[in-house]
């Protein structure tokens, strides 16, 4: 019987987790069978429960579950811990669950290995200070940027997040107003503002000549952040189904020990042939 993953999430018809998992087995040879699993918003721990008490060897975790995934976890990684938020989670032999965050990975593999950007001695500016700026602060600062400043609407909780991350790197947290006259060579959008087709309040100067900017949202047209990337003389403005293609590859790495290909599965969910 083929080995037993899944991602749960609610809602999760939508993700496309199966096809780029499918995809890995397919070319790594792996003999596994992935699926999709609604979870419920009153008792994910039992929805995780039987999943492993019936054989499953692991699932990825989706809105609205990743802190909920972070409690039930019975051992973590550092950047799990950072993050406060859990994506992944293994069985270990003894039936333990272990928890990681590969967002992370995700978006730096997707920046440097997939388009080429080079974070050594780079200012970044990441917005936002939610889950999704926590689950990829720990591989930005090991990047060898120079500078990581987060911004958030309520400075406060960027300060704080900062302050979390103080010790891993040059991080500070400020609201937005502060980043007038500020520069970066990289803006990362990890808020929500994409889903309304808007953008978060930042100055229009505050993109570099030749910077980039980077969405963690994607869709099938260019996302509001996307095209206030290429409307300020961005030199690449990405969107972050490269993201979601190579934090599924670490979760993949992680539970199999070998690491997929990535860049045709990211051609293929674009629709490139």
């Amino acid at each position: 019987m083929a080995d037993q993953y899944a991602v749960i999430g609610n809602p999760i018809a939508h993700s496309k987790s199966p096809a780029i998992h499918a995809e890995f087995a397919r070319q790594t040879g792996q003999d596994l069978e992935y699926g999709r699993i609604l979870g419920s918003l009153d008792d994910f721990a039992a929805d995780v429960r039987q999943f492993i008490t019936q054989g499953g060897r692991g699932l990825n975790v989706t809105v609205p579950f990743k802190e909920q995934a972070w409690a039930l976890a019975d051992e973590r990684s550092a950047r799990a811990e950072t993050a406060g938020a859990v994506n992944t989670l293994i069985r270990l032999e003894d039936g333990r669950l272990r928890g990681d965050n590969t967002d992370g990975v995700g978006l730096v593999r997707d920046l440097s290995a997939n388009h080429g950007f080079d974070f050594s001695n780079a200012s970044v500016l990441l917005l936002g200070a939610g889950g999704a700026s926590r689950g990829v602060l720990v591989p930005l600062l090991e990047t060898g940027l120079a500078e990581l400043v987060i911004a958030n609407r309520t400075a406060s909780k960027a300060v704080d997040l900062a302050a979390l991350a103080a010790p891993l790197g040059a991080v500070v947290g400020c609201g937005l107003d502060a980043l007038a006259g500020r520069h970066f060579d990289l803006i990362i959008n990890a808020t929500s503002a994409g889903l309304s087709d808007s953008v978060p309040d930042i100055p229009d100067d505050c993109l570099r000549n030749d910077g980039w900017t980077y969405d963690m949202l994607y869709g099938d047209r260019p996302t509001a952040f996307c095209r206030w990337g290429q409307d300020h003389g961005a030199a690449r403005a990405l969107d972050g189904l490269g993201m979601l293609v190579e934090q599924a590859a670490e979760s993949f790495r992680l539970w199999r020990d070998v690491r997929p290909e990535t860049a045709s599965v990211i051609q293929l969910l674009r629709g490139v042939r």
